[in-house]
């Protein structure tokens, strides 16, 4: 009989990552309803939607880029202002959530610690804000598991309610960690065999 954890496993691809992450359990009202989820803070929420709109946005770029490649051009170098900006509210972010944290995250969940448990089934507001890209994202996920680890808690969590675009914009940031994790794996063995010889 194969568990949640296990059936989680073999759908998304999961990585070890350290990330800015704040939990809060959501209220009764919040979690019956269906709602994106909003923050308290107007620069999570500009965080957010500046990279939901460029996500948004890309099948445009690529549809000038085959008629217009100046145009193509230059809406690229105004999207890569625009990155740098997110980069400066992300900093301004972090600095509101928190140090970051070791987790284990795929499209389907996120597993990290905490000091208190949390019971099977509560819903949790998870705020993340995912480096270099500078990723902000506010997402609804449910406990699946909660076991004592020492002075923590090992939490694992499952999304609910993720849109297309937040999917999608995860599976990006993972895909691009695997490949960077990947080419540094490579980088250190070429550099190993090299200092043999």
């Amino acid at each position: 009989m194969s568990t949640l954890d296990e059936e989680d496993r073999r759908e998304y691809y999961r990585i070890e990552d350290t990330i800015a992450l704040e939990i809060r359990p959501l209220s009764a009202p919040e979690a019956a309803g269906q709602d994106v989820l909003q923050d308290a803070s107007p620069l999570f929420n500009l965080l957010s939607e500046l990279h939901l709109s460029e996500f948004e946005s890309q099948h445009l770029l690529r549809q000038i880029s085959e008629r217009d490649r100046n145009t193509a051009s230059y809406l690229k170098v105004l999207n890569k202002r625009i990155d740098l900006l997110s980069q400066v509210v992300a900093l301004t972010v972090l600095g509101q959530i928190g140090e970051p944290q070791p987790v284990v995250i795929s499209e389907g969940g996120i597993e990290f610690s905490a000091p208190n448990a949390f019971a099977l089934g509560t819903a949790l507001s998870v705020k993340l804000v995912l480096m270099p890209q500078a990723l902000g994202l506010l997402l609804r996920a449910r406990v699946t598991h909660c076991a004592a680890k020492g002075a923590q808690f090992e939490v694992g969590t499952e999304f609910e309610l993720i849109s297309d675009a937040q999917r999608q914009l995860l599976a990006r940031y993972i895909l691009q960690k695997q490949a960077q994790e990947r080419r540094l794996a490579r980088e250190q063995n070429e550099s190993s065999v090299t200092q043999k010889e």
